[in-house]
């Protein structure tokens, strides 16, 4: 039997846009939702929804995970990033610089309606 990474799964989100970003993480099945982290657009709730990812891996001590999105340009960049061991200023330096402390660390990509953090956070805005 194949061994299977643990899925650490992350969305973000701001309304109005830009405006207020929000974030949700969720892991082995419980969401983690972080609110107040300050004023951006859609790009840079995507950034910190997967900067939280990776500090709550660490708090949480995860040694082996992959880490799923559905932001095809997040994860574009953070996969550079990781692959080159250099970032652009700004969220994806932080991203790296976070990553160093961990396993060597996987970022996927997932449709939107499979991401479970993503679902969460659509939850909190029922239409």
């Amino acid at each position: 039997m194949a061994h299977q990474r643990l899925k650490v799964f992350f969305d973000g989100g701001c309304r109005p846009n830009p405006g207020p970003i929000e974030a949700a993480v969720v892991v082995r099945g419980v969401v983690h939702v972080f609110d107040d982290l300050g004023c951006g657009t859609n790009s840079d709730a995507e950034w910190m929804a997967l900067i939280k990812a990776v500090e709550l891996a660490q708090a949480l001590q995860l040694t082996d995970f992959i880490l799923i999105g559905d932001a095809t340009e997040v994860i574009s960049h953070a996969q550079q990033a990781l692959q080159d061991g250099r970032a652009a200023a700004g969220h994806a330096t932080t991203f790296l610089t976070l990553a160093a402390s961990l396993p060597p660390l996987r970022v996927r990509w997932i449709k939107r309606a499979q991401n479970l953090a993503g679902i969460a956070l659509a939850a909190r805005h029922p239409r």
